[in-house]
């Protein structure tokens, strides 16, 4: 899979850069700031702007050369673009991708490495979880926010780096979801996030720098979907 380059410069919410290739109402830019979607986690939004105007990106389609940003309108681009992200929008898919990575170690450690097996963040600040967990009440799982909260409370340092795939498959839990796993980079590695102290894991998203940039949670409902599967919907507590 490619390597975005928000995933090597998080903090980068703009950029200029010279189209690659175009087609009516999509540029195609061999590096951008925006991150696609991908792993329950939403594509970024914001704008490109050039020197005949400035659209919303409606949304963007992954290529092997970078990523097309698509438009509503049919415009045609011309010259230099300047990608801005939303930072707002960034910030809470952050936000809520770190509480899931958060919620899921929690529940790896305290529910015998119970395999994740679907995760969405939502644009309207909640996310739901789905793990393989037979035999486990709904009301053990409401109690949750609980240590969510203390991990918020520790301000634990996140950090993300590579390393050889075969190597993070032969960690146990370095790959939690039941039926998928990052695929390897071009040069055979995968992308790790850390949570200092209490989690690390594969994984392909955008997070916060720490714990303590997120606001307090709440567990808003806990459902059983079948008979192994329960999903736990999480919200702000404010």
């Amino acid at each position: 899979m490619p390597r975005y380059f928000c995933q090597d410069h998080p903090d980068r919410l703009e950029l200029e850069a010279e189209a690659l290739d175009l087609r009516p109402g999509a540029v195609l830019l061999g590096q951008s700031p925006f991150f696609p979607g991908g792993g329950g986690q939403l594509a970024d939004k914001g704008i490109l702007e050039w020197s005949g105007g400035a659209l919303n990106v409606e949304r963007l389609e992954p290529d092997p050369r970078g990523l097309w940003h698509v438009f509503a309108e049919p415009v045609a681009v011309q010259g230099p673009v300047l990608a801005k992200v939303d930072p707002e929008f960034r910030h809470l898919m952050c936000e809520l991708h770190t509480m899931a990575h958060v919620l899921n170690s929690i529940v790896y450690r305290d529910f015998g490495g119970a395999l994740l097996t679907g995760a969405q963040l939502a644009a309207d600040g909640t996310f739901r979880v789905d793990f393989d967990m037979p035999g486990i009440y709904p009301d053990w799982l409401r109690t949750l926010d609980g240590p969510m909260n203390d991990v918020i409370h520790r301000d634990l340092p996140i950090r993300t780096f590579y390393m050889p795939w075969m190597e993070a498959q032969a960690e146990p839990g370095m790959f939690r979801s039941k039926s998928v796993s990052p695929p390897p980079q071009e040069d055979g590695s995968v992308r790790i996030v850390e949570i200092t102290g209490l989690d690390r894991q594969a994984c392909g998203g955008t997070h916060l720098v720490s714990t303590g940039q997120a606001r307090p949670v709440r567990i808003l409902k806990v459902d059983n979907k079948g008979k192994q599967n329960r999903r736990i919907r999480v919200g702000f507590a404010d």
